[in-house]
């Protein structure tokens, strides 16, 4: 058993990831579904407040957890004070064990307001930092709805890599007319600056954001399946080449510098989410529940001043949620589903929750591989989940 910070011992099923969700933005990037919301003036010491109560709930709800990771995405957290960052993670590894190999990760935009910041937060405790560059083109940039410039982004990196021994960017591609060549140009371009990791995302038309008001009125059009299966294969080879094989559909890292965070939550760990919007599975007894919290900033703070949090909702999840929500997560990775693992959370063999043939079928199609012990969607067929699991869940096939 690994050893902690604290010097205590850490039982690997008492391992928790925390979550800590800071909901403002500058603006609002037009690909965006999250729970962001644009504000010009933010009381730091109001959301400091809520913030540690909301977090000292949790840790009342969930004594004796070892921490493994902690991560403060957005929104834009870079936005947050630094002293905030010190005191929330002041408080976390106060009360909770920590374990010795804890990763801190910040998302932080390449504005030089915020890159003049990181300083200060490595020394609040942050030590990874995950850079939202999305595009080393400013014809790119602007038609993202970005901030910053091709220049703005390449001296962020500069200034992350000086600054911090692990560091992670993203990068969004399948761009309406963006052809293989160009991409290919980019990404190479993008390798000069990579460290041991690198998220790769394809642009996805989500509802409620300005993309789809544009795609559904027939303003905005995308690449089609074989153009963004071509880019998806053409940047597995690119990133394979350079030593940065794809451990999940997105994310790409030197072998031994994944995200434990993000491994974390597809390996089906539990994990606490703090702040508006933010979700959490966590093991009580022989329930795992799922927590999801008030999504509108303002509401969220005015419920923890009176309620000492902002959950929205608390249930228990049936085994066939629990069976799915693994399922949905794990085949995202490599390394695919541990067998044992599914079963022990599920109460169930695999054979007694998906379609046998179904999956005869995908495995000599060359989407699926199964071993004894494992349960993994190859290359191909992790380009094609959400076709898998309505197959695998059809038992009428």
């Amino acid at each position: 058993m690994p050893e902690t910070a604290a010097g205590q011992t850490s039982d690997k099923n008492d391992g928790l990831a925390l979550y800590i969700h800071w909901p403002f933005c500058i603006s609002k990037c037009p690909y965006c579904d999250f729970n962001s919301h644009v504000s010009d003036s933010i009381d730091q010491s109001l959301w400091r407040s809520a913030l540690l109560q909301e977090l000292r709930t949790e840790i009342n709800e969930n004594p004796d957890r070892c921490i493994t990771s902690v991560f403060f995405g957005g929104g834009t957290p870079s936005l947050m004070a630094p002293g905030t960052v010190n005191d929330i993670l002041e408080t976390a590894t106060k009360f909770w064990k920590v374990d010795r190999n804890l990763e801190v990760t910040l998302e932080a935009n390449p504005t030089s307001v915020e890159t003049g910041n990181l300083n200060d937060f490595k020394r609040a405790g942050i030590n990874r930092l995950s850079l939202g560059i999305q595009s080393l083109e400013d014809s790119a940039l602007k038609f993202l709805g970005r901030e910053h410039s091709a220049r703005e982004a390449l001296l962020a990196l500069d200034t992350a890599r000086e600054i911090f021994s692990r560091y992670s960017f993203d990068l969004i591609y399948c761009r309406p007319h963006q052809s293989l060549t160009a991409w290919e140009r980019e990404l190479t371009a993008a390798l000069e600056y990579t460290g041991d990791h690198i998220s790769l995302y394809q642009l996805t038309i989500e509802r409620g954001t300005a993309f789809f008001s544009l795609w559904r009125n027939g303003d905005l059009t995308m690449p089609d399946e074989i153009i963004t299966a071509r880019q998806f294969e053409q940047t597995q080879v690119i990133l394979e080449n350079a030593g940065l094989p794809a451990y999940e559909i997105s994310n790409h890292a030197k072998p031994g510098h994944e995200s434990q965070h993000n491994l974390n939550y597809w390996q089906y760990g539990d994990y606490v989410g703090i702040g508006p919007g933010a979700h959490g599975r966590i093991q009580h007894g022989n329930q795992k529940l799922a927590v999801r919290r008030i999504a509108s900033p303002e509401n969220w703070r005015q419920q923890v001043m009176v309620e000492s949090h902002g959950i929205q909702e608390k249930v228990p999840l049936t085994s066939a949620e629990i069976f799915e929500e693994m399922m949905l997560m794990g085949l995202r990775l490599r390394r695919g589903i541990d067998l044992a693992s599914l079963q022990d959370k599920t109460q169930q063999p695999l054979f007694n929750q998906i379609n046998e043939n179904a999956l005869t079928d995908l495995i000599s199609a060359g989407f699926m591989k199964k071993t004894p012990y494992q349960l993994k969607a190859t290359r191909a067929g992790r380009q094609r989940l959400n076709a898998i699991m309505a197959k695998l869940l059809d038992r009428d096939c």
